[in-house]
């Protein structure tokens, strides 16, 4: 059996390619009164000689167009017939053809008097058409029987009026057309069986096919002569019907129409195409939908929509379909993609929209209010999530109802959409409305300063809700807001800053509170260096510009902290040159580490000692006095991060500052900080990542939910570098090796206790089972992947965390890994799942994925607001996924915001449960120790 029966023509990636065989038929002789009155003819090769010098040109044709130029056979001298047997090589390749391709093949006579006064010396002895794939969309190949349509040249167009195979005469009224004669069917049936013969699929007999050709011959001779005969009997019948309609009038015998000419010399061109052991069947090129399209079908597909079906049109005259064949009556109706289909509005509605947002209904829609159902309708249509299209129906509800909604703190957003920025009047009723508005929240705010909303109005509305947000709460929205500059429209020409900006705002609350200067420097400084493939210059010059207003601030309200700033600036390109001395270094592990003590000892590089204290870039309410380079060391990586250890100077800060984070080493006993200084990594994206777990952090606590996370500090210094706050703890994977795969063996070494549960003290239990609880959670909602043994820690007081966000937003190295890791090992910390610490474990879940629902919308906006950020997933998915619905969409569709919240918990139960027993996981976890233990 083969292993395959047919190819496809998008595998062929051969150019096309005909050989021209030979020419059959025999010329009628010119009558001799016709060369009396057309002298010029006798010129023609083809009438001095029946054997005259003829030359053939190919070409390929598609939708009535030409495709490249044209192929031409060489001058060839004659003996006994026209043949040239010679291949002509076209400049198209096969997979590159479409289905309508067609191959005009024309043949050229020479006359030293062109009839069009051209400087070239041919004229068309006849021409044919031939379609590259047949009415099966097969390729064509072996041998081919062309009917040559006289003096004229072949055309290509749809349908063409010289195809290979002359189309059936329609029957005019009262016309019998007359049934093909038993030798023609014969004729045509032989041949069909030559052409198997000469593929080889009919065994050759050489003796039996001898006389088979023979024959063949014989009926051909026949059925050309019996034609030559009908012909020559239409013709004088025709005339006589002339004669009885117009007395004395003839038709002279030079312009008898070309029908009547094929019909009476029969030239027939015998082509082959190159042959296959299968058939080679049409595949067409599959374009990716438009961006504009893939946003439709995707949005249309979550809300259970129907996208609207193609319009049907038909083609104008002479056009076809493919290889359909159209007449002057019956065209085809075919199907054609509309690019502007969901591009651009129906006249009509636009028109009628314009009529009820016109002045006239502006005092009649003041005092409206809607009725019952309308209000059930607008409800349902504030409860809709940020990314949520809005159809033009709903659009026209909202702007009826908009003085109304008012006082609505949801519906700002939403009636916002529904407004037509490009017209004046909207425009104008809108900004007067906008400053009488219900307070919203920062979540909506949030969404106003999002790439789909670029009136400075109601941008300043957004950031004058933002002025009433603490510094501490600006703080942990700060990384979006930094991307969300990008969205401001700045005059070019303008020297500062409009005082409504956004960068205006954040300059001014920058330079009043260090903490928030210290990051908003940070953050822009990254963004100016960043060179890569996915920036622009004219974001790098947006955020220099706003550095420069926020130092010319700091040097008139606070030159202290900017001094500061660039003594940071100036320790982190100290610590970035000697990361990137002992990364390249060909030496052992060991003298790098030696190394590096070398280099913070030395007194050139002013690390050992720093005077005055200096605040931590990576944390600023902590001073630094110096280093310890004793203590230091360098991991076991391929990019060899270098452990840190400040000496803290003062160990104070505000008691209402950042609860969540981690401050067990700021407390007195300890007076260090230690940190992670590595080169060659983008820390961007793990440093979203901890910044989305430290507001879900804050967003758990404000219910009094504790789950014991760890947000560890981390500051991308450049897009190559930064610094990660180092947490004493040990990652399960050593816990597994060390204590033979048990987390209780661990916890009971740590905090033994007989009468706690499982033999552990019970607060750190419940701080394990929390905590377990909680990232379980969050790196569900953000997709993180890549979770094996290696980035899940913990520490001895119970707190399990997770590192190394590579992967985020459900992307994932590994096949098959399961939507939460939930190992083995966690379980057996928890006592297995049968025991009385995993429901609690559970019923933290369920409570915690609960709690974060209810604050989706602001997790979703500052997702919106990184969609055109350098953060490497969030770039990869905005791309494949397109626009702020990818991206958002992927978190959106974690939170299950389409069911009810019994129903998202039973969701979230069956992952839970999977997650327990899924095998890959352990898999993938053996084969990640093997892979870490072959490199060691």
């Amino acid at each position: 059996m083969d292993t395959y029966t047919f190819a496809t023509s998008r595998q062929l990636d051969y150019p096309v390619c005909v050989k021209i065989n030979n020419l059959e038929g025999r010329q009628t002789a010119v009558n001799p009164s016709v060369l009396l009155r057309h002298p010029e003819i006798r010129h023609i090769g083809s009438v001095q000689s029946p054997l005259s010098e003829l030359f053939v040109t190919a070409q390929i044709w598609a939708e009535s167009k030409p495709l490249g130029v044209s192929s031409q056979t060489p001058h060839m001298f004659f003996k006994n017939s026209r043949t040239w047997n010679k291949w002509l090589e076209l400049p198209i390749l096969v997979k590159d053809c479409p289905i309508t391709t067609q191959v005009t093949i024309t043949i050229w006579d020479l006359s030293p008097l062109p009839v069009d006064g051209s400087l070239q010396h041919a004229v068309p002895f006849g021409g044919t058409t031939i379609p590259l794939f047949d009415d099966d969309g097969v390729l064509r190949k072996g041998r081919q029987k062309c009917k040559v349509y006289r003096k004229r040249a072949a055309d290509g167009r749809s349908p063409s009026s010289t195809p290979h195979i002359p189309r059936l005469r329609r029957r005019r009224r009262g016309e019998e057309i007359p049934a093909p004669l038993p030798e023609e069917e014969e004729l045509e049936r032989l041949e069909a069986l030559l052409k198997k013969h000469e593929m080889n699929e009919i065994p050759q007999n050489d003796w039996l096919d001898q006389l088979v050709f023979q024959r063949m011959s014989k009926i051909s001779r026949e059925v050309d002569a019996n034609a030559r005969k009908r012909a020559a009997l239409r013709r004088v019948e025709k005339r006589k019907a002339k004669a009885e309609i117009a007395s004395n009038t003839a038709v002279p015998e030079d312009e008898r129409d070309d029908s009547e000419l094929d019909d009476e010399e029969r030239f027939t061109l015998y082509v082959d195409f190159p042959r296959f052991d299968f058939p080679i069947v049409f595949e067409d090129h599959s374009y990716d939908r438009p961006k504009l399209m893939r946003d439709f079908y995707n949005s249309a597909s979550a809300d259970g929509l129907n996208a609207k079906a193609p319009p049907e049109v038909r083609y104008g005259p002479g056009i076809a379909a493919g290889n359909l064949v159209v007449d002057d009556e019956d065209y085809p109706v075919i199907n054609i993609f509309d690019p502007e289909q969901f591009q651009k509005d129906n006249p009509c509605e636009t028109k009628h929209r314009r009529l009820v947002r016109s002045d006239r209904n502006a005092y009649f829609d003041a005092d409206q209010k809607p009725n019952a159902k309308l209000r059930d309708e607008l409800n349902d249509i504030l409860s809709y999530g940020p990314t949520q299209e809005l159809n033009a129906q709903e659009k026209d509800v909202l702007w009826t109802f908009r003085r109304h909604l008012s006082k609505d703190k949801r519906a700002l957003t939403k009636v916002v959409k529904a407004t037509d920025w490009n017209s004046p009047n909207e425009v104008k009723q809108m900004t007067d409305l906008i400053p009488k508005w219900a307070e919203i929240d920062v979540d909506s705010a949030l969404e106003l300063l999002g790439p789909n909303f670029d009136n400075p109005v109601v941008r300043g509305y957004a950031v004058d809700r933002l002025r009433k947000s603490g510094d501490d709460e600006l703080r942990l929205y700060l990384l979006q807001l930094v991307q969300a500059l990008k969205f401001e429209r700045y005059d070019g020409e303008e020297e500062g800053l409009p005082a409504s900006s956004l960068a205006k705002f954040l300059i001014d609350r920058a330079a009043h509170n260090f903490q928030l200067g210290n990051y908003l420097h940070w953050f822009l400084m990254v963004e100016c260096d960043d060179r890569g493939p996915d920036t622009n210059a004219a974001n790098r010059k947006l955020f220099a510009r706003v550095e420069y207003h926020f130092m010319l601030e700091l040097e008139r309200c606070d030159p202290e902290q900017r001094r500061t700033l660039l003594r940071q600036g100036e320790m982190i390109a100290i610590l970035s040159k000697i990361s990137k001395d002992i990364r390249f270094g060909r030496d052992s592990r060991p003298h790098k580490i030696e190394r590096l003590k070398k280099y913070l000892a030395d007194p050139k590089n002013d690390l050992l000692n720093i005077d005055p204290p200096l605040p931590l870039p990576l944390d600023p309410s902590i001073e630094v006095s110096g280093m310890i380079p004793d203590e230091s060391n360098v991991f076991k990586s391929s990019l060899s991060p270098l452990l840190l250890h400040f000496k803290i100077a003062t160990a104070e800060g505000p008691d209402n500052e950042d609860t969540s984070s981690v401050r067990s080493q700021k407390l007195k006993s300890d007076s260090r900080f230690s940190i992670i200084f590595k080169t060659g990594d983008d820390l961007r994206q793990d440093q979203l990542v901890i910044q989305i777990i430290s507001l879900m952090d804050r967003l758990l606590l404000r219910e009094n939910l504790d789950l014991k996370l760890t947000p560890y500090r981390i500051l991308a210094t450049s897009p190559q570098a930064g610094a990660v706050q180092f947490i004493p703890s040990i990652a399960i994977s050593a816990v597994s090796s060390k204590y033979k795969g048990s987390v209780l063996a661990f916890l009971r070494a740590n905090n033994a206790d007989p009468e706690g549960p499982s033999g552990v003290r019970k607060e750190v239990m419940d701080t394990y089972i929390r905590s377990c609880a909680g990232y379980c959670v969050i790196t569900y909602i953000l997709g993180v992947g890549d979770r094996h043994l290696d980035n899940l820690l913990l520490t001895p007081e119970g707190k399990f965390f997770h590192i190394d966000f590579g992967f985020i937003l459900g992307r994932d190295p590994k096949p098959f890994a399961p939507l939460i890791k939930l190992c083995k090992e966690m379980v057996e910390g928890l006592g297995g799942t049968t025991s009385t610490q995993y429901a609690q474990f559970k019923q933290y879940c369920f409570t915690a994925f609960t709690t974060l629902r209810k604050s989706s919308s602001l997790v979703l906006n500052l997702f919106s607001l990184m969609v055109q950020s350098s953060v490497q997933d969030v770039r990869m998915v905005e791309e494949q996924l397109g626009g702020v619905g990818g991206v958002v969409g992927k978190v959106r569709e974690r939170f299950h915001l389409d069911v009810s919240e019994e129903e998202a918990v039973r969701l979230l139960d069956q992952v839970l449960a999977d997650s327990v027993n899924a095998v890959f996981g352990v898999v993938i976890d053996r084969l990640h120790e093997l892979v870490q233990n072959w490199r060691a």
